[in-house]
């Protein structure tokens, strides 16, 4: 694990860095406060210090309050190396931010097991926020297909068009179905149609631009937010995304599967946050309905962009 060692002192940095790179530990040292704080404060900086409370420029309290102050997740541990033995010191130096404190000179074991410590401390709160982040991402995902469920594209969407907004640019909704899907589950059995939804999440993924955003709309259905898009763009791209993916079936655990897509899409544009996006959610789907009616594997656009 990376530590940061600070001192002022050239004999005892040395002498740390040594002991500190016995226990294993990848040491990056400063000289002065100013430098700590920097270090500290980086975006990979070391997540655990050994700060001597008094350096120029910046002692270990003004370091303690720098790090403090910072609103990035990542916690770093602190510990205070002081030859301040009095409680008031102690409790400002707490105050200011340190987890801990020695008292110098400090015994070699000790300074291992406090250091442990911080170590043990950071590795569960690295575990806290593992858990916290798949939490966020099963409340947010669909879990066959991994991609964004309802309330996530919903979510995303509205995210974008608030961007459009501020911005004055178009917003483009693509809602596509899969084509016969309740054939597909009665002639293959459900996991092959499992199968093709999550072969069909990964072909959309791949398709869009990364700033794009697609998710699971509801059984086999699939909304894709294209922010910029414009009505030229999304009548290119749209019929692109049926063409694209019935060129090729599916290979599936019960052999290759032929798919195709159904597609209604809207462009929104001048869009204002007092505005509701219902409307345009139901031409999609109107214009989605009419391209089934049509024959299916086809893109057809929401009947409000019929002369644009």
């Amino acid at each position: 694990m990376k530590i940061l060692l600070a001192d002022d002192d050239p004999v005892s940095l040395r002498l740390m860095q040594r002991t500190l790179e016995k226990y294993g530990y990848e040491v990056v040292t400063a000289t002065n406060g100013i430098q700590a704080a920097l270090e500290l404060c980086s975006p990979n900086g070391p997540r655990l210090a050994l700060i001597d409370w008094m350096m120029p420029d910046l002692d270990g309290l003004g370091v303690c309050r720098a790090v403090r102050s910072r609103n990035e997740n990542a916690y770093v541990y602190i510990v205070l190396l002081t030859s301040r033995q009095s409680s008031e010191d102690v409790v400002s130096g707490l105050e200011a931010g340190a987890d801990d404190y020695l008292t110098k000179p400090c015994h070699p074991a000790e300074l291992k097991a406090r250091l442990h410590t911080g170590h043990r401390l950071l590795q569960l709160e690295d575990k806290l926020v593992e858990a916290r982040e798949e939490m966020r991402f099963k409340a947010t995902h669909d879990t066959l297909t991994s991609l964004w469920n309802r309330g996530g594209i919903l979510s995303l969407m509205s995210s974008e068009l608030s961007r459009s907004a501020r911005n004055h640019t178009p917003t483009s909704l693509i809602l596509c179905d899969v084509d016969h899907f309740k054939r597909i589950n009665d002639t293959y059995g459900h996991p092959v149609g499992d199968e093709v939804l999550q072969q069909v999440s990964l072909f959309l993924r791949e398709l869009v631009r990364p700033e794009d955003s697609v998710g699971r709309f509801g059984g086999e259905e699939f909304l894709i937010v294209l922010g910029g898009c414009d009505n030229a763009a999304l009548r290119r791209r749209s019929p692109q995304i049926c063409e694209e993916l019935s060129r090729v079936p599916f290979i599936t655990k019960e052999g290759p599967v032929s798919v195709t897509l159904s597609i209604g899409a809207v462009t929104i544009e001048n869009w204002n946050n007092s505005m509701s996006v219902d409307p345009y959610l139901k031409e999609a789907d109107a214009a989605l309905y009419r391209a089934k009616a049509e024959g299916r594997n086809r893109a057809v656009f929401a009947e409000s962009m019929a002369s644009q």
